[in-house]
């Protein structure tokens, strides 16, 4: 028996406290999150589309397809930002003024602005981005609307129809976004055997996981993936840096400044801000674990943010919408440009660093899972989250949760969040058994707390130094205010139809830096 999003809303409005409210939808989304399953009884005149089918409905196969963990971010995220976009567009025509990014479908009497008719262009919509983005799993996509009694072979183009609305909005959104510079489809620069989502901008790494030749720059781990299989690292999609935003123009426009700390003949500064991570290692506890976890899954941090705060601030299906647009937005766009910094600096990761400076030495940290503190040589150092296949300057994870922040801020017009996330002892993703010893409740009551411990968070996890954190948190927020500043022009109608993305040139990016100048 599938829990029921809108039953449990019901619920909700039973409750007296804010914090009553965020906990019982935590432990439901928690729920489905661990079996990504979605409701049965689905009620068009009631419930979420994109909540309660889409969302859940599309995991398995993002999982599966994409990143296990939804910890990849340029991929998660362009997920994102393609469903959501289409939900905006295919719904636009049902809002007082607003008009769609990518297609301009009129207005639709407001009689006909019902949850139902929301809700199928939401289903049409999505079933056409899906099928772009996920094209092998097109099965999935046709079950998830036939399961809800809707027709997956209704390719109606007729928008004075909701059926007609999604089905034109999702696939401009799709024509949109095809060629945008993330090479959906891996045929750049291949006539055959293409490589979806391959790099096409030539990156080679200064070093390789076998050897650090210069201790500044990045390294490809060399991470176990099973008894005697291994995976060397590659940069994962740095073309991210050549997508089209939606919120700017381009993101040389914007520029922080050099990690200097990781240029290893600043010697002082190199080393210190390797024992700081370590001292971080030594230093963790059951919180500080399954906080450094949290925001390591992008769809329970951020993903949920969303979904606890639509519910909690009673919004409407065109409301729920445009927030869940403006926050990915926010997102997308804070990642080009961050993609464009990492290949620009190419920053060495904190267990290159740490292992290379305390190589023979004892030193005190997290041992490994189930482990705890133990001294250990400065060779064997790990950190608790495994890293991320990129370099490590600018701070990525910080960037979103910044932005994503400042997005619901200004949507919302001030601070306050409801975040209760349930965690049953033992039930950590890396000490599965072990961590936390008993449950625990994971809980935010502002926007600014929940950013700034998720920028924390990624050096508790021994995956960034404190400076990549503190960049990112100092530039990130502007692209929550980008992406708010577009979205009300989307809103009240006065933005202009957006061309098919064509991505920007190779040459536009950045030259690669040079710790030694």
């Amino acid at each position: 028996m599938y829990l029921s999003i809108r039953n449990m809303i019901y619920q909700i409005h039973k409750l007296k406290s804010v914090c009553q409210i965020g906990l019982l939808v935590s432990t439901l989304f928690c729920s489905l999150h661990s079996v990504a399953q979605v409701k049965e009884d689905f009620y068009f005149d009631a419930d979420n589309a994109a909540l309660d089918v889409i969302g859940f409905g599309s995991l398995p196969a993002l999982r599966e397809y994409v990143s296990a963990n939804y910890g990849d971010a340029s991929l998660v995220f362009r997920y994102a930002i393609l469903l959501t976009n289409a939900w905006y567009d295919a719904t636009a025509a049902y809002h007082p003024t607003a008009v769609g990014v990518y297609s301009h479908l009129g207005r639709r009497p407001q009689s006909e602005a019902t949850n139902r008719n929301i809700n199928t262009a939401v289903f049409y919509a999505s079933y056409r981005v899906l099928n772009s983005y996920m094209p092998s799993y097109k099965q999935t996509w046709r079950q998830l609307l036939l399961n809800v009694g809707l027709d997956p072979d209704n390719n109606s183009t007729d928008i004075t129809t909701a059926v007609g609305l999604g089905n034109v909005a999702g696939n401009a959104v799709v024509a949109g976004r095809l060629n945008d510079g993330m090479n959906q489809y891996g045929d750049v620069g291949k006539t055959f055997n293409p490589t979806p989502y391959a790099d096409y901008t030539n990156y080679k790494p200064v070093n390789t996981a076998y050897e650090l030749r210069n201790p500044s720059h990045w390294q490809p781990d060399m991470q176990r993936q099973g008894l005697g299989l291994y995976k060397i690292q590659q940069f994962v999609t740095p073309q991210f840096a050549l997508a089209e935003p939606y919120s700017y123009e381009d993101p040389r426009e914007f520029e922080i400044s050099p990690p200097h700390n990781s240029n290893h003949r600043n010697r002082k500064a190199y080393r210190k801000q390797a024992k700081e991570v370590v001292q971080a290692s030594a230093d963790l506890t059951d919180e500080l674990k399954l906080k450094a976890e949290l925001f390591d899954d992008k769809f329970r941090s951020l993903s949920f943010s969303v979904a606890t705060n639509t519910d909690a601030r009673n919004l409407s299906l065109l409301d729920f919408m445009q927030f869940e647009f403006v926050v990915n937005m926010a997102t997308f766009d804070a990642g080009i440009f961050v993609w464009q910094e990492k290949y620009k600096y190419d920053a060495v990761r904190p267990f290159s660093a740490i292992q290379k400076l305390f190589k023979d030495a004892d030193i005190e940290a997290w041992g490994g899972p189930g482990k705890g503190t133990v001294t250990m040589k400065g060779s064997e150092w790990t950190s608790y989250l495994e890293e991320a296949d990129h370099p490590e300057y600018p701070s990525a994870s910080t960037c979103f949760c910044y932005a994503h922040a400042q997005a619901a801020r200004q949507f919302f017009g001030d601070d306050s969040m409801v975040y209760n996330l349930s965690i049953a002892a033992g039930k950590s993703r890396i000490e599965s058994g072990v961590t936390p010893a008993i449950d625990t409740v994971i809980s935010y009551n502002n926007w600014t707390t929940f950013a700034q411990e998720c920028g924390q968070s990624r050096v508790w996890g021994g995956v960034h130094f404190q400076a990549a954190v503190d960049e990112s948190a100092k530039f990130c927020p502007m692209f929550g205010d980008l992406a708010y500043n577009y979205i009300r022009k989307l809103v009240n109608g006065t933005a202009k139809l957006r061309e098919p993305s064509e991505g920007r040139d190779l040459d536009t990016l950045p030259e690669r830096f040079k710790f030694e100048k």
